[in-house]
């Protein structure tokens, strides 16, 4: 805490689910973002809000950026803000009454962004851009005279993984590029002929009201979180940043000092988590497996927006949770191996980072599902986006608005319909405002390094034609979620597109014939007995090459009894392998996880 008793830090969400995980274009850097401030204001139509017709104008006019990548910005900025589920709804349905291109384009001519927030969203597309400079000191790029890494190093490296996680990342971030941010609230007279500010140059309160999209704080420990305007215009702060009562601004030269005087580590973030996290119960767990797992939460004290729950390490063993304590939060899978991981619960985002040989089956997910550096990972989700990057062999079974986003470095990625379901899955996708329509699962958008986007494989622009494919029926089987628990949902929302439903109708028919085969062929019953011991011996070597064997072993608990959460409340998750919530076209041949 500072002197003063008011700390500042960096807000989670924007670096976390805003900015790409990739090199932003050259466009978006801040020579381009300043003549692009200058601009909005001088425009009709363009402040304080920007309509998607004016956006589009000056990334595809301006700025000579693809129409689908203007548009990948400005959607990722609406999933960011605050929309109420309700809002959401009404959204996806005038979107699937959309038919052709033109009713599509008359639709999203209908949103608009704060113009200053959507400047600094901008902005913070830098966060993954590689430095060259900061490449030649050895903090980015391998270098032989780099120091060999402490223990302590090591554990920061690995818990972190990627600067969007990275919480002393986003405050190294603000912190060198502050004094950029800030010039890009401030209006075009008061800057300099080369777009800079001039030092006597005044921010006003609304700019500084749209900084509340990166910095938030509160006036000592313990003590409600606050937006920036706020902090900078009572108590202690107003004075150090010269915020004027008459003239609604801030002396640019003040401010910017008040706030790097300030800025301070988000409390709730990784780091903080990962300290004084409290453990998380799951309602699946063998303690011999769980020796090395890492399963930390804030849930219990932080603000909407930065709940966490991190878990790392889970290794050769299956986790299933539906909890409160899980509901609105952020998820991060990190190294976990061998695992079959449930978390049936509407969350906020998930990340499922550098896995490999598991499955990961989610409740409806607000905003982003990004894969990041896995390998053999399966992933089964309802969500606002999907992110695939740097990895391989991976299959997703999705239901989205939004086009799945491939970023560069994927091999042989399967994207397959949406298969399963869970009893309380349409009340969970409600409460987060994600509809079954329009869901382009199919429709991948590729972004590539250079920051060129392109939906087609048979592109010069394509740097690797066999980074994904579109699951064949033939391949394609129900997931069953092998877990007993209260609601309505009874089958897959939305049902299954009709070639993929024709595949399971044919499959269904094969068992039925199978079994029509079987009943006329009137065996003894020594010969009952000795085709029976043969088809569980084929089954049973079918479950160990599949690793099916470990999944179903891992679904049997030590004891099957009231499971409770660490602070001693009764988990929502109950009985495992209820047969009356399995499909009976799975009992053959299949086994519950086989899809």
């Amino acid at each position: 805490m500072e002197a003063n008793g008011v700390s500042i830090w960096p807000r989670m969400e924007p670096f976390l689910l805003g900015a790409l995980q990739v090199a932003p274009s050259s466009k978006l850097s801040l020579h381009y973002l300043r003549k692009m401030a200058i601009y909005v204001r001088t425009r009709d139509g363009c402040f304080p809000i920007l309509s998607w017709p004016m956006w589009r104008h000056i990334a595809c006019g301006k700025l000579q950026l693809l129409e689908d990548l203007a548009w990948l910005y400005f959607e990722t900025f609406d999933l960011l803000i605050g929309h109420t589920p309700e809002e959401r709804l009404e959204w996806a349905e005038c979107l699937s009454q959309c038919s052709t291109k033109s009713e599509l384009d008359q639709q999203r001519n209908k949103l608009s962004v704060d113009t200053l927030q959507f400047l600094l969203f901008l902005y913070i597309q830098q966060l993954n851009r590689v430095s060259l400079r900061t490449s030649l000191i050895g903090e980015e790029w391998p270098s032989h005279r780099t120091r060999s890494p402490s223990p302590s190093d090591r554990e920061s490296k690995t818990s972190y993984q990627n600067k969007n996680w990275d919480d002393q990342a986003h405050l190294s971030f603000v912190q060198s590029h502050l004094a950029e941010i800030l010039e890009l609230l401030v209006e075009p007279g008061q800057l300099s002929q080369s777009g800079q500010a001039l030092r006597d140059c005044q921010i006003s309160l609304d700019a500084v009201r749209s900084l509340g999209l990166l910095l938030e704080g509160s006036v000592c420990q313990g003590k409600a979180v606050q937006p920036i305007h706020r902090l900078l215009t009572k108590g202690p702060l107003q004075t150090q940043a010269g915020y004027s009562s008459l003239t609604h601004s801030f002396p640019l030269h003040n401010l910017l000092s008040c706030l790097q005087r300030s800025l301070t580590l988000n409390p709730f973030g990784i780091t903080a988590c990962l300290h004084s996290g409290k453990k998380l119960a799951w309602a699946q767990q063998v303690e011999g497996a769980m020796k090395r797992a890492k399963i930390a939460r804030n849930t219990h004290m932080a603000p909407p927006g930065s709940k966490l729950v991190l878990m790392s390490q889970v290794l050769k063993q299956t986790l299933a949770k539906t909890s409160d304590k899980l509901t609105g939060g952020n998820i991060k899978i990190h190294r976990c191996a061998d695992a079959f991981i449930y978390l049936l619960s509407p969350l906020r985002s998930v990340s499922v980072d550098k896995c490999r040989d598991s499955t990961v089956v989610l409740g409806p997910v607000e905003t982003s599902v990004h894969i990041h550096s896995c390998q053999n990972v399966r992933v089964v989700c309802v969500a606002g986006r999907i992110v695939i990057g740097t990895s391989s062999r991976c299959i997703i079974h999705a239901l989205t608005p939004t086009r799945p986003l491939l970023l560069p470095g994927n091999t042989d990625i399967t994207l397959g319909p949406f298969h399963t379901f869970y009893p309380s899955l349409e009340d969970h996708m409600a409460s987060v405002g994600l509809a079954v329509v329009p869901n382009p699962w199919d429709q991948p958008l590729l972004l590539l390094t250079e920051g060129l986007a392109s939906h087609s494989l048979n592109t010069l622009s394509s740097p690797d034609p066999s980074c994904y494919r579109l699951l064949p029926p033939s391949e394609f089987h129900t997931l069953v979620v092998p877990f007993q628990m209260e609601g309505d949902t009874c089958e897959v929302p939305g049902g299954l597109p009709p070639s993929y439903q024709a595949a399971l109708d044919e499959k269904k028919r094969r068992i039925q014939n199978w079994q029509k085969t079987v009943m006329e062929a009137r065996l003894s019953k020594e010969q009952k007995q000795q085709f029976q011991e043969l088809v569980e011996m084929k089954f049973h070597e079918w479950l160990l090459e599949t690793g099916h064997r470990q999944e179903l072993d891992s679904l049997i608990p030590p004891t099957i009894a009231s499971v409770k959460d660490s602070d001693g409340a009764a988990a929502d998750t109950n009985q495992v392998n209820d047969p009356k919530h399995m499909r009976t076209e799975q009992a053959v041949g299949q086994s519950s996880m086989a899809c």
